[in-house]
């Protein structure tokens, strides 16, 4: 029988807004494994801050981490595939942020490195505060971002935020233009910034693919714009009831919010 896959995002998706997991979603997820699917994390997020869900879903399939730019096996703890932003596309785009005053994370190796405490670095801080410290990311301030780029073995992605949203999608915009980076929304005041090709959707495909399946047996769960690509590539793409239009438009089947146990009954309902 050919196996099935259930892909998951994160943020927005299988977490609450409190970012934790509801227990049903666990219990349906679970049975889902039982019955023969493969579970896999396809995230906007660092591998070193998905651990508690990872290990809460007692998965044995590597991760899909920063919008499809690596895949990481948390058993071997290495990088089975990347594509990383090469060096000196980093170091053009810590310039533009500087010019520009915008500010944000660097996400590389294993940690996320950044200049300036914005907001988005205090909250996610002190939410990394209140988990083990096993299970607890690595967010490190350094003097300089371009030295740290040049240090360090790979830069996976750059997430920035600001209040002021029109500022973020010009700049946004404009990176894309000036230095044909992928940019992609993952929150409302979000933009993530890769090497241009990765997606979620493309990197999902190659891992299916290496399992001897196809995108045609993928149940791919979303909620933002950097969801679209495996929505759209997976047989099934199910948007959450808390996303914008565009995306719900996007999707084969639009679900209740992420407060709600809407993922477990789509399970029990659908694929059980």
């Amino acid at each position: 029988m050919t196996t099935r896959v259930i892909a998951l995002d994160l943020d927005g998706t299988l977490l609450t807004p409190q970012k934790t997991l509801l227990p049903s979603s666990v219990e349906a997820l679970s049975r889902a494994r039982a019955a023969g699917y493969q579970l896999i994390i396809v995230t906007g997020r660092h591998h070193v801050a998905i651990h508690p869900f990872y290990q809460a879903l007692a998965l044995d399939t590597p991760a899909i981490c920063c919008n499809g730019t690596y895949l990481y096996d948390y058993h071997a703890k290495n990088v089975l595939k990347a594509d990383p932003l090469p060096v000196d596309q980093a170091l053009q785009l810590i310039t533009l942020l500087e010019s520009h005053q915008v500010h944000g994370l660097m996400y590389v190796d294993d940690a996320m490195l950044y200049e300036h405490p914005t907001g988005h670095v205090i909250r996610t801080s002190n939410w990394a505060q209140t988990l083990p410290p096993e299970q607890r990311p690595v967010f490190t301030q350094v003097p300089s971002l371009a030295q740290a780029a040049r240090d360090v073995n790979a830069v996976w992605k750059f997430a920035l935020t600001d209040d002021d949203i029109p500022k973020l999608q010009q700049f946004g915009k404009h990176v894309e233009q000036q230095l044909g980076l992928e940019c992609e929304w993952s929150w409302h005041d979000q933009v993530d910034i890769a090497r241009q090709g990765n997606s979620k959707g493309k990197r999902l495909t190659q891992w299916v693919e290496s399992q001897s399946s196809s995108m045609e047996n993928v149940i791919a769960f979303g909620d933002n714009y950097n969801d679209i690509s495996m929505l759209e590539a997976a047989g099934t793409g199910v948007a959450m009831g808390n996303a914008d239009d565009e995306i719900k438009a996007r999707a084969n089947v639009v679900i209740g919010d992420n407060t709600t146990d809407s993922i477990a009954k789509f399970i029990y309902s659908q694929l059980l």
